[in-house]
C-alpha cells in the first residue's frame, strides 16, 4: 500500500488533532510538521515525525503529498491557503461562511497555475454539516433549512471575552434553545430570529480588582457575538475553570423540513446531527479524509480548488470499491 505523505502547518489544537488522525490511518503518514515557532521547542506526539520551521516550507515541496493547513479562518487562511495551493495539494478548514466564495476564487487560480489540488472549508460546519444541507435540499425541495450548534466551546466567542480588559481567563458556550429545536424536530417549520435560536453561557475568570459589571456590560453589548443574544454571565475562580471547563466539547444539527405530496400534504424531517468531546480532533479527522481525496484527485491529473461537495463520497474512504459496496451499501 502506497502511503499518503501529510504534512501539517500550525502545532495548536487542530494541528494535534490531524496528527492523532494519521495515527488512525494506515494508508496515511504523518512526515513533517511546520511551525511558526522555533522549530526545536515543538515536540510531535508522533516518533520520527520531523519539525521544520514554516519559513521552509517550499523546500519540502516533494516531500509530502498534501499539506494540511490547521491555521485560523480570521487571518492565517485566507493568505496561507493561496500561498502554498500552487507549491503543494493542501487541505484547510476555512469557517467564514461569508467569505467562502472569495476564498475558492483565490485559492482556485493558485491550484491551477502551479497543478495542484486544494480542498478548502473542511470540517463540520461547514463540511459534514454542508454536505447534509445539501442532501436534504435535493430531496425535499419544499422546505426549510435549520442549523443548530452546540451545546459547545466556542473558541473563537472565548478569545473574544479573553479580550476585554480585565478578564483573564474564560469559556463561552453556545447553547441551543430547547423550544425551538423541539418545534423545529416536530416539523412545525417555524420562523426563528437569532436570539428565538440560541443562546450563549460565559464562564469568565477576572483578574483581581476588576470591575465586574464593566466586563459583563462589555460582554453581552459586543456586537456580532452576544449582542444578539441572552447571554449570562458566571465568574468563577480559575480552579473552577481548568476542573470544570477543560474540554473543548461541540456539535449540533442540521434538519430539514419538508413537504412531498399532491397537496404537500405530507411532511418529512431529515436530521443530521453530532455530538463531539473534541470539536478539533473531531475535525482534524474530517481534514484527513479530505487529504486522501485530494491526492487521489491529484493522481487523477485534476487541479484547482474543491469544497466536499466536489469530491465523490468513496474518495474521503481508504476502502476499495468493492469493499465499499460490499459492507457499506
Amino acid at each position: 500500500m502506497t502511503k499518503t505523505r501529510i504534512g501539517i502547518l500550525g502545532y495548536g489544537n487542530l494541528g494535534r488533532g490531524v496528527e492523532l488522525s494519521c495515527r488512525q490511518n494506515d494508508d496515511l503518514e504523518l512526515v513533517a510538521l511546520f511551525t511558526r515557532r522555533d522549530p526545536a521547542s515543538v515536540k510531535p506526539l508522533t516518533e520520527g515525525v520531523s519539525v521544520y520551521s514554516a519559513d521552509d516550507l517550499a523546500a519540502h515541496a516533494d516531500d509530502v503529498d498534501v499539506l494540511i493547513l490547521c491555521g485560523g479562518s480570521a487571518r492565517d487562511l485566507p493568505e496561507q491557503t493561496p500561498a502554498y495551493a500552487g507549491l503543494f495539494n493542501v487541505v484547510d478548514s476555512f469557517d467564514t461562511h461569508a467569505n467562502i466564495p472569495a476564498h475558492f476564487a483565490n485559492v482556485d487560480a493558485a491550484a491551477k497555475e502551479g497543478g495542484k489540488v486544494a480542498v478548502i472549508s473542511a470540517g463540520w460546519d461547514p463540511g459534514m454539516f454542508s454536505l447534509a444541507r445539501l442532501y436534504a435540499n435535493c430531496i425535499l425541495p419544499e422546505g426549510a433549512d435549520y442549523t443548530f450548534w452546540g451545546r459547545g466551546v466556542s473558541q473563537g466567542h472565548s478569545d473574544a471575552i479573553r479580550r476585554i480588559e480585565g478578564v483573564a481567563d474564560a469559556r463561552q458556550y453556545t447553547v441551543p434553545v430547547p423550544a425551538a429545536l423541539e418545534s423545529v424536530r416536530a416539523g412545525q417549520n417555524p420562523q426563528l430570529t437569532t436570539r428565538e435560536k440560541h443562546t450563549r453561557e460565559c464562564f469568565v475568570v477576572a483578574e483581581e480588582g476588576a470591575d465586574l459589571a464593566a466586563i459583563e456590560k462589555a460582554i453581552v453589548e459586543m456586537p456580532n457575538y452576544f449582542a444578539d443574544y441572552d447571554t449570562t454571565v458566571t465568574f468563577i475562580s480559575q480552579e473552577e475553570l481548568d476542573r470544570d471547563h477543560a474540554g473543548i466539547p461541540h456539535g449540533g444539527s442540521v434538519i430539514r423540513s419538508g413537504l412531498t405530496g399532491e397537496n404537500s400534504e405530507h411532511r418529512h424531517v431529515v436530521e443530521f446531527s453530532l455530538k463531539l468531546d473534541s470539536n478539533p480532533e473531531f475535525t482534524g479527522s474530517v481534514l484527513t479524509a479530505c487529504a486522501r481525496a485530494a491526492h487521489r484527485l491529484s493522481r487523477e491529473g485534476q487541479t484547482g480548488c474543491k469544497t466536499m461537495f466536489d469530491i465523490a463520497p468513496a474518495y474521503l474512504s481508504s476502502k476499495s470499491g468493492e469493499e465499499l459496496r460490499a459492507e457499506m451499501l
